[in-house]
């Protein structure tokens, strides 16, 4: 299948976390909700929110809950936490994307919406609301695998297609010089677009398991984001 290079320019911002936390307080702020859209840092790792993703996204993984020690602050989205709602927190889901999750393990599933960055222990990718947690058995064993499947949005949180960054360069030189590896192999068409940072793209893809399944295939370590 025939792909397109998207040779873009682009501006990232970073935002840093010093704190060794168990959740991000990186947007505590009430009411600021941009900041939950851009990369940050926690203990010294980079995450990039994603800012579409379609429905029918899965993920596995470990599940976990927190409750007590958060409630009543606030989330990454500037909502006040309430460990008796339906919600989550997630790594890199859109704010506001809602999502079933499934215990692997007794196949109950609860139906939540992210409105958090986290959880930040190794190898877990959802930490649930106490009440989600219950839900699904979590308040008695602290930690589950689980499927995440994504369901529906409150919001505009749709995608039309996917791209693969496959570089970044401060120069825009070093971007052309990827840009015309691509091209060589039949990905023939760059775009250009002048800012601080030179960012290229594989496009074309239709759906993010199909970019998904073409990354690793070429062994390409890079990410994918909606178009």
């Amino acid at each position: 299948m025939k792909k397109n290079i998207l040779f873009l320019a682009a501006v990232v911002f970073f935002t840093g976390c010093a704190q060794k936390a168990y959740h991000t307080e990186v947007y505590n702020v009430p009411g600021i909700k941009e900041g939950t859209k851009k990369p940050y840092s926690v203990n010294g790792k980079m995450y990039y929110p994603m800012n579409k993703v379609p429905v029918g996204w899965t993920q596995t993984g470990i599940a976990s809950w927190y409750g007590p020690n958060f409630h009543g602050r606030y989330t990454s989205n500037g909502e006040v936490y309430n460990m008796y709602a339906y919600t989550a927190a997630h790594k890199t889901l859109p704010m506001n994307t809602i999502v079933k999750v499934t215990n692997l393990r007794n196949n109950k599933s609860v139906i939540v919406r992210i409105n958090d960055r986290g959880p930040f222990v190794k190898g877990r990718i959802i930490d649930l609301s106490y009440a989600a947690g219950k839900k699904i058995g979590l308040d008695v064993t602290g930690t589950a695998p689980v499927k995440i499947t994504v369901i529906k949005f409150k919001g505009k949180n749709y995608v039309s297609g996917y791209m693969l960054q496959v570089g970044a360069f401060m120069n825009k030189n070093g971007a052309w010089k990827v840009a015309k590896k691509y091209q060589k192999l039949g990905y023939n068409t760059a775009v250009i677009k002048r800012n601080m940072l030179y960012k290229v793209y594989i496009t074309g893809f239709k759906t993010y398991q199909e970019a998904k399944k073409f990354k690793l295939s070429h062994g390409i370590n890079g990410f994918i984001v909606g178009e």
